[in-house]
């Protein structure tokens, strides 16, 4: 199914020349992914320490951005130059799951935030970028399929954080994201699946 993975061709191409400048001062694909870690745990402490405020709901879009394109710039300067690793890929996979968890479980502290959706959205993300990496493991490809990855998760909570930071109350509308946030993370979960196991 169609996501907005889609796009992400068109997307690398535009960060290319950051890349490539990135490589050119000996920066690694690995400091990349701890940079975009890093950008994520901090968002999250800003987002525990001051709950409800706008600054740092109005930066969680902002971040969100950010954090996808040092992802898609780690992968580019890994493939284009021959700085594929075995711990690269580690932290690569690792660093996603962690960056959602700093990202978006800070948002259960909210005034009026649907705590338990929130948590079960997370493990939902959770569950899809696994089943990603078991067709991997598999000997199959990392699995990538849509309709809700983590480029469209990164698109419902920083739509929150934008509602919340202009001073929309949460309420039935952030409970209906998440319901919404993990329906379409479990069907992904599944179609992931389902094209691991699928005979080649």
């Amino acid at each position: 199914m169609a996501s907005l993975y889609d796009w992400k061709p068109a997307f690398q191409e535009r960060l290319r020349p950051y890349a490539e400048q990135l490589h050119e001062n000996a920066i690694t694909p690995n400091q990349v992914t701890l940079a975009a870690l890093a950008l994520a745990a901090f968002e999250g402490a800003l987002l525990l320490t001051w709950p409800g405020a706008w600054f740092p709901l109005l930066l969680l879009p902002v971040v969100l951005f950010l954090r996808l394109a040092l992802n898609a710039i780690d992968g580019m300067i890994a493939r284009d130059y021959g700085e594929a690793t075995k711990s690269g890929k580690v932290l690569n996979e690792l660093g996603d799951v962690l960056a959602d968890g700093f990202l978006y479980l800070p948002l259960m502290a909210v005034p009026g935030a649907p705590e338990t959706l929130i948590a079960l959205a997370v493990l939902a993300g959770i569950a899809t970028e696994f089943t990603g990496v078991i067709s991997e493991a598999m000997g199959g490809e990392r699995r990538y399929d849509g309709p809700f990855g983590k480029s469209e998760r990164a698109v419902a909570f920083g739509a929150a954080g934008l509602l919340l930071a202009l001073g929309a109350d949460a309420g039935w509308w952030f409970d209906l994201l998440m319901l919404v946030v993990i329906l379409l993370s479990a069907r992904t979960a599944w179609n992931r699946a389902a094209a691991a196991v699928r005979p080649i």
